[in-house]
């Protein structure tokens, strides 16, 4: 897919995506350990739900497709999803041992904890028929994290998305977002991520992934250029606080990040795939939609939560305003 047809597509600003919901516990207030807690802060939680939160956050539309467990977690977060606003249409309640994923992480940086539920996950069942009867035609763009990949039917309805989602003419926007714990081995999630990544059009990791799916972290820049050569029209490599190197259209580029004091390094990817996504949607050049993509993470990692810490479009144009500026790449 051309660079001009990828980006018409996100331009629709509707975009369909793919991947868990989950409920969300952190010990309060802040800092405290998970060991000593007392009380918690609920919240919605999964990478794709925290994602089509921050779009329809910045004025986009956003629709997700999964399956929850037909049980109080499960209605809590399709409550959630109602509540920002996540088109819930291809949410499946499911019966049977599966379980909505549950996380508990800290609000902390220093000897962070988090740890997450996945045993028996709901959202692993996700079928092909599932995937099938959407209308792929309605949306701009399908977006999935790498999650969903990591066991069947999920992983095979997946890819089928991706078929259909071609067909539709739609561009596949990926987040490796690779978990080890919910892969049956590493050599295993290698060779399915990699094969994700070569049927998408753009492409979003840090460096320990794009290192992951080249078999060796310290060959990861050189993954993310092959595949911005090869088949992908954008990747966006991430290298925490140095920034990100983008790769479109034949070019390369460095970009900085918006300094802040952070209070948990989670939610940092979800929000930046958000809002670069949300710029780009609005024609914004693509070095500027990097440094906007990142200035939504620095603003997730200074607040409590990791969806409900997503800005929306006056929080982000605050923030922009209010920064002395990203940091020189």
């Amino acid at each position: 897919m051309t660079i001009s047809s990828l980006l018409e597509g996100i331009a629709k600003r509707d975009f369909l995506v793919i991947g868990r919901v989950g409920m969300d516990l952190s010990p309060t207030p802040p800092g405290t350990r998970t060991q000593d807690a007392q009380t918690m802060m609920v919240a919605m939680g999964g990478s794709s739900a925290n994602i089509a939160a921050g779009l329809v956050k910045l004025g986009c539309r956003a629709a997700l497709m999964t399956s929850v467990s037909d049980d109080a977690v499960g209605w809590y977060c399709e409550n959630q999803l109602d509540a920002y606003g996540v088109d819930r249409t291809h949410v499946k309640r499911i019966r049977g041992e599966e379980r909505t994923s549950l996380a508990v992480y800290e609000t902390r940086i220093a000897e962070h904890q988090s740890v997450i539920y996945r045993n028996n996950a709901a959202d692993f069942q996700m079928s092909v028929a599932d995937v099938e009867a959407v209308d792929y035609s309605r949306y701009g763009a399908l977006i999935t994290a790498g999650t969903v990949f990591a066991a069947d039917p999920s992983r095979s309805a997946t890819f089928r998305a991706f078929e259909l989602a071609r067909k539709a003419g739609l561009p596949i926007i990926f987040d490796i977002d690779y978990r080890p714990y919910s892969w049956p081995s590493a050599e295993f999630a290698e060779d399915v991520l990699s094969r994700a990544g070569a049927l998408s059009d753009i492409i979003v990791g840090n460096d320990e992934e794009f290192g992951f799916m080249a078999g060796n972290i310290a060959k990861g820049r050189g993954k993310a250029r092959e595949l911005a050569a090869s088949s992908a029209g954008i990747v966006v490599y991430k290298m925490g606080p140095k920034g990100a190197e983008t790769f479109a259209d034949g070019e390369a580029f460095r970009t900085g990040i918006y300094p802040v004091e952070a209070i948990k390094p989670t939610g940092a990817g979800d929000s930046f795939m958000a809002g670069f996504l949300a710029s780009l949607s609005k024609r914004r050049a693509m070095k500027e939609a990097v440094l906007r993509g990142s200035a939504c993470a620095s603003i997730v990692v200074s607040k409590p939560g990791c969806a409900p810490a997503m800005p929306d479009a006056e929080a982000l144009e605050a923030f922009l305003a209010s920064h002395p500026g990203p940091t020189e790449s």
